[in-house]
């Protein structure tokens, strides 16, 4: 006697198979994002206030398992995690589904777009009904998003539903022992703060050069958790850095309401200066600004006129300011090189590349961090570096000492909601460097 099975309950009878002997013998793990960073330093509470967005349905938890099927009353269920290398065309093959449902749901608006994109780790939900066919899909795409889809007469009608985030404003500070990422992550920072903190401060601070022991940093920031659960942070609101003694502080403001926040001090400057104090990331400086040098190659005193990075042939090297490309070029001397006029004041040079950005020309506009070429060693080079020149109304300057021009200010009305606004989180800031009790008290 045989019996003829629809191919979706096949599916469904060999994954349960392997999901039983994938619980049977092997170790399930809580999901990473599920916990909150460890705390090796000092981190404190300050608030927990509620986010504007609407409260709606909230979305179920999410499972770790790759396919698995639970029954729903007369229907059955079946759970993907959606792999590397995956999109929704190949998750519905592996299960049966046809491509006229993959496409009737694709198009339906506004949502169905939003499945073009399906992320490694995510969990797709589906709902099918008693004869085996597909009636519903969900999928989170973000621990505050459900999308859902349900079959209707003509197609599929899909819904977004937003949760509500709790968020909690903490304080935290390290101390600089090794480096930045060492000392931030035993603060509770992830990567992406610790990269977000030396951005804050890079026009003032070098940090591959100007750190020292005993350096120290503080942070306000806000963290989101869904029921109880960490799931990541938003922007740092103010930071601290102490270099040398030295304080440099920021407060992030949105002015006008633009959307794009910035950072900047207790009166209103902008942290963000008008070109970056080194173009690219490099492993040492090999030779610094020296008017009086001795060159090595013809044993003479001949000026150094600006700064030598040592660093791998194809580093990327970024424009340090906008402007406008005068030169880009190649000569004995300087082998490939660019030259940036930034305005009738300020002009900077990069030499020895081994190659320019695609697409780079003279006259061609260029944005601050813009790519422009990479480290190379041609023309008269002993090694692979970047010689990086800084030139103010012609004369040359040293790039790590020269002054540097800041954004424009926060100004009228802006200044004055700025200064309410930052009043509360720099006062923060000096009650906790002063000492949980006082900051407690107040």
């Amino acid at each position: 006697m045989s019996f003829d099975f629809p191919k979706t309950h096949l599916i469904a009878i060999a994954s349960i198979c392997a999901g039983l002997w994938v619980f049977g013998f092997s170790d399930f793990k809580e999901p990473s994002f599920a916990k909150a960073p460890s705390i090796e330093s000092t981190t404190l509470p300050i608030n927990a206030l509620p986010t504007t967005e609407s409260t709606v349905a909230a979305a179920g938890p999410a499972t770790d398992s790759a396919v698995a099927i639970q029954p729903v009353s007369n229907a059955q269920a079946i759970e993907h995690t959606v792999q590397r290398g995956e999109n929704l065309a190949v998750v519905f093959q592996k299960h049966g589904f046809s491509a006229p449902e993959l496409h009737a749901m694709a198009i339906s608006r506004p949502h169905g777009k939003r499945l073009q994109n399906i992320l490694p780790g995510k969990t797709i939900r589906f709902i099918l009904d008693q004869r085996g066919l597909l009636s519903k899909l969900s999928y989170q795409p973000s621990p505050l998003e459900l999308l859902e889809f349900q079959r209707v007469k003509n197609g599929y009608s899909g819904k977004l539903t937003r949760k509500q985030a709790d968020v909690n404003r903490v304080y935290r500070t390290g101390r600089i022992n090794q480096s930045l990422f060492v000392s931030a992550q035993r603060s509770g920072l992830s990567d992406a703060l610790i990269m977000q903190l030396a951005k804050i401060f890079q026009w003032d601070i070098d940090f591959a050069l100007d750190l020292r022991r005993g350096d120290e940093f503080s942070v306000i920031l806000e963290e989101l958790y869904v029921d109880g659960r960490f799931i990541g942070h938003r922007d740092i609101l103010a930071a601290e850095f102490l270099n040398q003694g030295e304080s440099f502080r920021a407060v992030r403001f949105e002015p006008n309401d633009s959307g794009e926040g910035g950072y900047y001090t207790s009166n209103g400057k902008s942290l963000r200066k008008a070109f970056l104090r080194a173009p690219l990331e490099f492993s040492r400086i090999s030779s610094n600004f020296d008017l009086r040098r001795v060159h090595p190659l013809f044993n003479r005193l001949r000026p150094h006129r600006g700064i030598d990075y040592a660093a791998p042939t194809g580093t990327p090297i970024r424009a340090s300011g906008s402007g406008r490309v005068q030169i880009a070029g190649k000569s004995a001397a300087n082998g490939n090189y660019v030259v940036l006029q930034h305005s009738a004041e300020y002009q900077t040079k990069y030499l020895h590349l081994s190659r320019f950005a695609k697409g780079l020309r003279a006259g061609k506009r260029v944005k601050q961090g813009e790519l422009i070429g990479y480290v190379g060693q041609t023309g008269w080079a002993t090694g692979p570096h970047l010689h990086y020149e800084f030139l103010v109304n012609g004369a040359h300057q040293n790039p790590r000492t020269v002054k540097l021009p800041n954004d424009a200010p926060i100004s009228g009305k802006q200044l004055i909601a700025f200064r309410e606004y930052a009043k509360p989180l720099l006062f923060q800031l000096d009650a906790y460097r002063q000492g949980p009790q006082i900051a407690a008290a107040n």
